[in-house]
């Protein structure tokens, strides 16, 4: 049991770091740095945005999950 949420830990760990980095920056900081500084004509949320937002969300929880079952697993043992 321990090995299969060690393995969604580190699979739900790329895909959240992946979902994130998919995003579109709001504001100034690093993703200016990066070519995020140019002005979309388009203003406010699409619905791929919602989606994605709501797929970074789920594995979220995913990633969620596993580390506070992985927690109570090592607590017992």
């Amino acid at each position: 049991m321990i090995l299969f949420l060690q393995i969604l830990l580190i699979v739900s760990s790329v895909l959240l770091i992946l979902l994130v980095l998919l995003h579109r920056g709001r504001g100034g900081g690093l993703s200016s740095l990066f070519g995020g500084g140019m002005q979309s004509s388009l203003s406010g949320s699409s619905v791929v945005e919602k989606n994605l937002d709501r797929l970074t969300l789920f594995v979220g929880a995913i990633w969620l999950i596993a580390i506070i079952g992985i927690g109570l697993l090592l607590k017992v043992n």
